[in-house]
């Protein structure tokens, strides 16, 4: 194991270990015995079938968590969600993925369980991910959007809801 802040290679000890994602992958806190400085790190059993993912042009790549990771970041970019909270949507999101499909996901079905999640996090994240997610033509479209999402109290904050207000 290297550490990502000093890059010494095999001077850690593990801290905790926790199984995560159902059993499915491990969870370890470690710490550098160089810099004393703690990170986790995950493991996964890597799958010889991978899910693939068709994507809206009919092409095929595979399933790649952490596109939906870099996507759901760039829809939280300065508000308040922390990396923590992207990383358990990441995981639910895979998780119903691997759940209902064996082999072919839908990118459009992947893209609604996260809207579907940053809905309930945050109204902002939610429309801009729903903005590029959607390809809205026209600026009626996301306001559109907004207006449906200040309609329903799914937000947490209260104060989200005066997107258009005034």
């Amino acid at each position: 194991m290297r550490c990502p802040f000093c890059h010494t290679v095999d001077r850690d000890h593990v801290l905790d270990s926790r199984p995560v994602e159902g059993g499915e992958s491990i969870r370890r806190r470690r710490e550098c015995e160089h810099c004393n400085r703690r990170f986790t790190t995950y493991e996964r059993i890597e799958e010889v079938v991978r899910l693939m993912v068709v994507k809206k042009d009919g092409s095929r790549v595979a399933f790649d968590r952490n596109l939906i990771f870099a996507g759901i970041q760039k829809a939280c970019y300065k508000r308040p969600v922390s990396a923590e909270v992207i990383a358990r949507i990441v995981d639910a999101v895979e998780e119903q993925v691997v759940q209902k499909y064996q082999r072919e996901a839908p990118s459009s079905y992947i893209g609604e369980q996260v809207m579907h999640h940053l809905r309930q996090t945050d109204a902002i994240a939610y429309v801009r991910f729903a903005s590029v997610y959607r390809e809205f033509r026209d600026l009626g479209e996301l306001v559109d959007e907004a207006r449906d999402m200040m309609n329903q109290a799914h937000t947490k904050d209260p104060d989200q809801t005066d997107l258009f207000s005034g």
